[in-house]
């Protein structure tokens, strides 16, 4: 299916400096000129001292959303970004930055991660995350871990403290316990909204898709850092598992290119190795990372399969999706800063 590509870019979102307020209606607008920056293409590769861009999940959300509810996810969102950029204004590492800004998003039940994830068909949570420094590609995964209260954090002991990348189920779960990570009861991770989506998806037997959580962090060392996490699709069975903790797919990070973190149909996302194609088009074909963005969704996925948050080694910020929005929020050292739902009509 030809895809009908949705393409962000700083110089096409909503942005503002400083403490003024996002736009009510939470669309899209021109960046000043000044604000421009050069494609990643080209051969002027001024870096941002810093950048930051966090999403909540890709898909339709309704237009005619509450102000109240739509204030909600932008606040939310602002104050991942605002936390993180914090850490990174104080010499913070990416990696540390993009790990606190998930936390947040979490312990957030707006969002499918954590606090707000949604049910399984046996009426239960399966969390799964991963994390990726771009310094040293190093990077940590868990999937379907049930009794973590925030998987990024499992993910990223995955990464510093075992051999190993990807754990999973009650092998997560143990060295969760040897890690001494917060722990709580799996009904911890209810909602009363997220029940009644699993009440709808029984009663059509299909599984209804939800959002993500994730951020991507350039620091003032310049190294990148990006990281994801998710609860999955509501009415899920047989231990299925997304793109999120697959690196390469909805998770990716590597100095030598950009940072990447996906949002939608997890088995395109896999298939189609989603972040690494963006990534390894930026790195070895010298296209900017809309322009690689643009090219892999063309390619590869169909219309509403989802979108992707990224950051390249200069501090670009770049948000693509082919879906009706795509929660988001961003700043740089520049003082860019924005929010937005959907795109300009």
């Amino acid at each position: 299916m030809q895809s009908r590509l949705r393409t962000l870019m700083l110089c096409g979102v909503v942005v503002w400096a400083g403490c003024a307020a996002p736009n009510p209606e939470g669309v899209v607008g021109e960046e000043p000129a000044a604000k421009e920056r050069p494609a990643a293409d080209s051969a002027e590769e001024v870096r941002q001292d810093w950048a930051i861009v966090v999403h909540g999940g890709a898909g339709t959300p309704p237009r005619d959303m509450s102000d109240e509810r739509r204030q909600g996810y932008e606040q939310a969102l602002l104050g991942a970004v605002a936390a993180g950029e914090e850490h990174l204004a104080a010499g913070g590492t990416a990696v540390d930055a993009v790990e606190l800004m998930v936390v947040l998003l979490e312990d957030d039940e707006r969002f499918n991660a954590g606090k707000g994830a949604v049910f399984t068909h046996d009426a239960v949570h399966e969390l799964d995350a991963a994390v990726m420094d771009g310094s040293d590609r190093s990077c940590g995964a868990v999937a379907g871990v049930k009794t973590v209260r925030n998987p990024i954090r499992l993910a990223r002991l995955v990464m510093d403290r075992s051999p190993h990348v990807f754990l999973i189920g009650e092998g997560a779960e143990q060295f969760a316990t040897e890690m001494e990570v917060e722990r709580v009861e799996n009904s911890w991770f209810d909602t009363e909204g997220r029940r009644k989506s699993l009440e709808r998806a029984l009663a059509s037997e299909k599984e209804e898709k939800h959002g993500t959580v994730g951020a991507v962090a350039l620091d003032t060392h310049g190294n990148l850092a990006a990281a994801t996490s998710t609860g999955g699709l509501t009415n899920k069975r047989f231990g299925r598992v997304g793109d999120v903790p697959v690196i390469g797919a909805g998770t990716y990070a590597d100095n030598a290119c950009c940072g990447i973190s996906g949002t939608g149909k997890g088995e395109q996302f896999i298939r189609h190795t989603v972040a690494r194609s963006i990534a390894a088009r930026v790195q070895f074909e010298g296209l900017s990372i809309d322009e690689a963005a643009r090219r892999v969704f063309a390619e590869h996925l169909d219309d509403g399969d989802g979108g992707v948050i990224m950051i390249d080694r200069a501090g670009r910020i770049g948000m693509h999706y082919n879906t009706g929005g795509m929660y988001r929020a961003w700043a740089d050292a520049s003082g860019t800063r924005g929010v937005a739902i959907w795109e300009q009509e």
